[in-house]
This record gives structure tokens, C-alpha cells and sequence, in this order.
């Protein structure tokens, strides 16, 4: 079986995503961990936010939108698929949405046994460097 991807996004994002690149450029997401807005994924200008040894590649979404999660809240989410999605109202982050009305935010559901195992066959995702 084929690793099932760690992150996705919904129409109703990656129109929202589009509409922000065309604003700024080539955009990056980073899930936070508790701090900025809970655990909101944060949308940047691509290379703004900096990412090391310490961030973990879940994936792309919208074509090539990278998507990072810190290590330590991905040894959290390891068993769950990510679903980015949009939503009406203001987020408290610096995320690039939150001037528009609309806030990012993720919903996720746990991996079946089957996928589970399949991402562990697929090795350690990529690590920032």
C-alpha cells in the first residue's frame, strides 16, 4: 500500500491559498503548537518563518505549499491526517489570512491500522535544515 498523505487541504483552502499568493508570493504554513492562536496553522510569505532540525515536512497542499509541524507536536499528530481548512472569523496569529476574515485551521482524523503501517514502511518524513 501506498503511505497516505500526512496533510491535505480542502477546495474551499486552496482557494483561499491561491487568492493569498497572488497577494504575497510563494506561501509556507507552519502548525503551531499551542502558542499564536492555539494550534492554528499559520500561513507565511515562503522562508519568513524559519524552519530547522526541530520541524518536520507533513506534506504540500495546494500544489507546492509546504507544510511544517514542530517535532515535538508531531510525535502528538504522527497517527492523524491533517486537513487544512478555511473558516469565517478572526484568528489572534500572525498568520496572513487574519486581516481577510477568515482563519485557517485543521481538522484531522486517525490513520487506519493499514496506513499506520504504511507510513512507518515510508521512513521518517523530511526534517528542516
Amino acid at each position: 500500500m501506498k503511505p497516505p498523505h500526512r496533510v491535505l487541504s480542502t477546495p474551499h483552502a486552496d482557494a483561499w491559498i491561491a487568492r493569498l499568493s497572488e497577494q504575497h508570493g510563494d506561501l509556507m504554513f507552519h502548525q503551531s503548537g499551542g502558542c499564536c492562536d492555539g494550534s492554528a496553522p499559520m500561513c507565511f510569505v515562503r522562508g519568513e518563518f524559519r524552519t530547522g532540525a526541530q520541524d518536520i515536512l507533513l506534506g504540500h497542499i495546494a500544489g507546492d505549499v509546504p507544510v511544517w509541524i514542530g517535532a515535538a507536536q508531531f510525535e502528538y499528530w504522527r497517527h492523524t491526517q491533517v486537513t487544512i481548512d478555511v473558516v469565517p472569523g478572526r484568528g489572534a496569529g500572525m498568520s496572513l489570512e487574519s486581516p481577510e476574515g477568515v482563519r485557517f485551521l485543521v481538522r484531522s482524523r486517525i490513520f487506519t491500522d493499514e496506513e499506520a503501517a504504511a507510513l512507518e514502511m515510508a521512513g521518517e518524513p523530511e526534517r528542516g535544515g
